[in-house]
């Protein structure tokens, strides 16, 4: 549940923004990359998120369901258009990022009385970022959601901090708050998760994640790789070597891998080994949904052999 809309990259690597000459056209929106990631994976995948009543709108529902995503829970915006986001790409770690959500993005117009909350309570994992928590009606939604799960399957917020849509980091932390105690699943990296519970050293957020009530607690560290922490203790897995192209989708698929391992009841170890791989193989590549893995995919990579 949460953003989604059109991703618009340059063609040329290492060329600033206003120097491109030509670009690609991609679905694009963290939660539904998750989705879509998820799919690939082999599971059965939908994404609530809003579009506008435009041409890029027509085009997300077309990736959607092209890329194995239902897209019964996309609905129109009338008046507002679905937004665009361009990036410029400097391998290995720079990919600024330019979002065109003004006045507001229409997904963050969902709308707590349009829920599906039987679909909500049915889902095995449901995902939702902080990005649905900056701003009415998507926050009251996104609380509703979370609250109707009441512990059932997996609840998993992403951590997802994009200081551009806050007014404040202390009004992100203190909407985070509110979301915690309902959630089994927390995702992010050290300045996100600094963001959330005020501790940016891996292990201290990790315990101050479980602390705040989460069953599972994922730290990203770079190249210093993943901290898992769970009822059975902490797990840190080292990145798997990828020569990257553009790191923006990795996270996603390291989402999207791991529903799959927590939806196949793998121990911790290995579901962040194989999400490290999902989210290397996409670095790899110059899309980020067009780009997510298939369970082969990601297995060659696990080994070595991608």
């Amino acid at each position: 549940m949460g953003r989604v809309g059109v991703d618009v990259y340059p063609e040329q690597v290492g060329v600033p923004l206003d120097e491109v000459t030509s670009f690609g056209k991609f679905l694009g929106g963290s939660p539904t990359n998750v989705a879509v990631a998820a799919a690939r994976l082999g599971h059965r995948s939908a994404v609530i998120t809003r579009t506008g009543e435009d041409p890029f709108g027509r085009f997300v529902h077309r990736a959607l369901t092209g890329l194995g995503v239902d897209d019964r829970f996309v609905s129109a915006v009338p008046g507002l258009p679905t937004p665009v986001t361009f990036c410029e790409i400097f391998p290995p770690d720079d990919f600024p990022l330019y979002f065109y959500r003004l006045p507001t993005a229409p997904d963050l117009q969902i709308r707590a009385d349009e829920l599906d909350l039987d679909a909500v309570r049915d889902a095995e994992v449901f995902w939702v970022t902080v990005t649905g928590l900056s701003e009415e009606p998507s926050r009251e939604a996104t609380l509703a959601a979370l609250e109707a799960r009441g512990g059932r399957g997996k609840t998993v917020l992403d951590l997802d901090y994009r200081p551009m849509f806050w007014s404040s980091p202390e009004e992100a932390t203190a909407q985070v708050a509110r979301a915690l105690p309902y959630v089994t699943v927390a995702v992010g990296n050290r300045e996100e998760c600094e963001i959330a519970v005020g501790e940016s050293d891996p292990h201290s957020a990790a315990k101050a994640l479980r602390d705040a009530g989460v069953g599972l607690a994922v730290v990203k560290q770079g190249p210093a790789g993943v901290l898992g922490s769970d009822a059975t203790g902490d797990v840190t897995v080292s990145p798997v070597p990828v020569t990257v192209v553009n790191g923006l989708g990795a996270g996603d698929a390291f989402g999207g891998a791991l529903c799959h391992g927590l939806l196949a009841g793998w121990d911790l170890r290995r579901t962040l080994s194989f999400a490290n791989a999902a989210g290397a193989y996409v670095a790899g590549q110059l899309a980020c949904a067009d780009a997510m893995p298939d369970v082969d995919q990601v297995t060659r990579m696990l080994g070595g052999g991608a």
